[in-house]
C-alpha cells in the first residue's frame, strides 16, 4: 500500500480525527490550530472528538533571503525557540535575529486581534490540548508552541499533523506526550507534496472556520 496522498487539508483532518476517534467525547480537550494551515486540519478533527476549537498563534523566524529556513520560532505568550545549529551554521547575528523577531512579534499580534484570539493563548490549565498542524518538516514551529503551552499547564499536549519528517516527528515526540501522524516518509521533501490541493489558508477562512466552529459547539451544548 503506497503512501497516503491527502486530496486537501479538510480530508487530511478527517483522516488524522478519524485515527484519533478514542478521545471522542473526553473532558477537558481542547484542539488548537496552528494559523493558517493548520486550522482547517483542526476543524476537522475538533469535529470528530466533539471538542472545541482555537488557535494558538506560532510564527516561524526565517534567515534573511532564505525564508523557508527557520532559525527559530515565536509563539504566542513571547515564547521564543532558536534553532541554534542554524544560528551558529549561517552565523546569525544577534541584531538580525532581534530584527526577524520583532517584525514576527508585530504579525502575530496582528493575527491575534483578526482572529479574536487571547492575547498569550487561551487558557489550557488542566486541559489535554490537541496542537495540529497540517504538516511539519523541521519542527521549530510545533516546539515552540509546546514550549509555549508547557507554561499554561495542561494536562497533557498531544502533537498532531497528517504528515511529518521523521527528524521532526521524534524531536516532537520526545517534547509533547503523545504525537500522531499518518505518514513520516524519508527523505522527506516538502508538506505541500502531500497534498493535491494546497493553497493558501487565508485569514478569512481561519475565521469562518473559527465562528463555525463555536456555532457548532453552541448548537451542540444542551440548554440550561
Amino acid at each position: 500500500m503506497g503512501p497516503i496522498i491527502f486530496e486537501d487539508r479538510f480530508d487530511a483532518g478527517r483522516r488524522l480525527g478519524d485515527r484519533m476517534a478514542e478521545a471522542h467525547g473526553r473532558e477537558n480537550v481542547v484542539v488548537l490550530g496552528l494559523p493558517r494551515g493548520g486550522v482547517p486540519v483542526a476543524f476537522e478533527i475538533a469535529s470528530r472528538l466533539g471538542a472545541p476549537l482555537d488557535v494558538f498563534l506560532v510564527r516561524k523566524l526565517g534567515v534573511p533571503g532564505r525564508e523557508e529556513l527557520a532559525m527559530g520560532a515565536l509563539a504566542s505568550g513571547g515564547v521564543r525557540l532558536l534553532n541554534e545549529e542554524i544560528v551558529h551554521l549561517l552565523h546569525i547575528p544577534p541584531e538580525t535575529l532581534e530584527r526577524v523577531t520583532e517584525a514576527e512579534r508585530r504579525e502575530l499580534a496582528r493575527r491575534e486581534r483578526a482572529y479574536g484570539a487571547t492575547p498569550g493563548g487561551p487558557a489550557v490549565e488542566g486541559k489535554t490540548v490537541v496542537l495540529v498542524d497540517d504538516g511539519v518538516a523541521t519542527g521549530s514551529t510545533m516546539l515552540a508552541a509546546i514550549a509555549a503551552l508547557r507554561r499554561k499547564h495542561p494536562a497533557m499536549i498531544v502533537a498532531a499533523a497528517p504528515v511529518m519528517s521523521a527528524e521532526a516527528r521524534a524531536a516532537i515526540g520526545a517534547a509533547a506526550d503523545g504525537c500522531v501522524c499518518l505518514e513520516a516518509p524519508e527523505p522527506f521533501h516538502a508538506v505541500g507534496a502531500w497534498y493535491h490541493d494546497f493553497g493558501q489558508t487565508s485569514d478569512e477562512e481561519v475565521q469562518s472556520l473559527l465562528r463555525a466552529a463555536r456555532a457548532r459547539r453552541d448548537a451542540s451544548t444542551p440548554a440550561a
